[in-house]
């Protein structure tokens, strides 16, 4: 059964595996978030402003599903934790500006051994993924308010 407990283990599997290098400067905690159909993952520091705070890895509710392959999950922790190797959402110092400038974690990835995994992932998102998610909602009009009605119908 997948819930935070494995996934705690897999981090630390995966850490050990690959990241062994990266000194683990804080706390790292990682669970289920919410179903995100585009966002397999985010990592967050939870209080920014204190740079030895807890980090908070969040992944897709829908990595729940037994049908998706513990693979995705792999790649997508390892994907989160080139993040934090690279001082972002971590104590570690930053090595760029933005966080995936010049394709930064797809290089740390390969280089650590996911250039197969990467593939794989991408294949399988793009043909098993929408069967998981299953079709996606209409999405909602935002309220107009009254002002802006009344002026798109001025012309202003």
């Amino acid at each position: 059964m997948r819930d935070n407990h494995w996934l705690e283990e897999k981090l630390n599997k995966i850490w050990q595996e690959y990241f062994a290098d990266i000194e683990r400067s804080n706390e790292i905690e990682i669970k289920f978030g919410a179903k995100a159909r585009r966002r397999l993952g985010s990592i967050r520091q939870i209080d920014p402003k204190d740079k030895n705070s807890k980090t908070r890895i969040l992944m897709s509710g829908f990595f729940c599903d037994e049908r998706v392959p513990e693979l995705m999950i792999d790649a997508t922790i390892a994907h989160e934790l080139a993040h934090y190797a690279h001082g972002f959402c971590s104590p570690l110092p930053k090595l760029s500006r933005y966080p995936h400038q010049g394709g930064k974690v797809d290089n740390e990835l390969k280089k650590r051994g996911f250039g197969k995994i990467l593939k794989f992932q991408q294949n399988w998102l793009k043909t098993e993924w929408p069967k998981i998610i299953g079709k996606s909602p209409a999405r909602r009009r935002r309220k107009t308010t009254y002002r802006k009605k009344l002026i798109r119908l001025l012309g202003f």
